[in-house]
């Protein structure tokens, strides 16, 4: 398996923390991932299934810890504990996929500023007022 994204190692160090659940929401995840990564916003953000099914393929592979990923009505992706590695395929696949396209996910742009929390909020500058009565007409 080629090397994980910084968004697939915090999925899988997540998934890592929370073996001892029989079923992990895509939510559940979401927040702990935010929490170990100190992210303050992004509050409802999704996971993306390509990353996901990565951790999970990686954690199966090297860990020994087997999830099936399944997903309900809603498009919520859905982590089971089971015996066999279990993947999304064909029409569920697509939908995901396609619903990911109207949802905000969480990205590996998203740990890079870690410690500062993403994007740092601009502090307004001096306002100058003009003076038009110097101006010439």
């Amino acid at each position: 398996m080629s090397e994980l994204t910084p968004i697939q190692k915090e999925i899988t160090s997540a998934l890592e923390q929370m073996k001892e659940k029989s079923l992990i929401t895509e939510a559940l995840l979401a927040k702990k991932i935010r929490e170990n990564a100190k992210i303050q916003g992004k509050s409802r953000a999704g996971l993306c299934l390509k990353d996901l099914e990565a951790g999970v393929e990686y954690l199966a592979e090297n860990k020994g810890i087997v999830f099936a990923v399944h997903l309900n009505r809603a498009n919520d992706i859905l982590i089971k504990k089971e015996e066999n590695l279990k993947l999304l395929e064909g029409d569920a696949r697509k939908r995901r996929q396609s619903s990911e396209k109207s949802i905000s996910v969480l990205t590996s742009s998203d740990l890079r500023g870690k410690t500062s929390g993403g994007k740092t909020p601009k502090k307004r500058t001096e306002r100058t007022k003009a003076d038009f009565e110097d101006t010439d007409f």
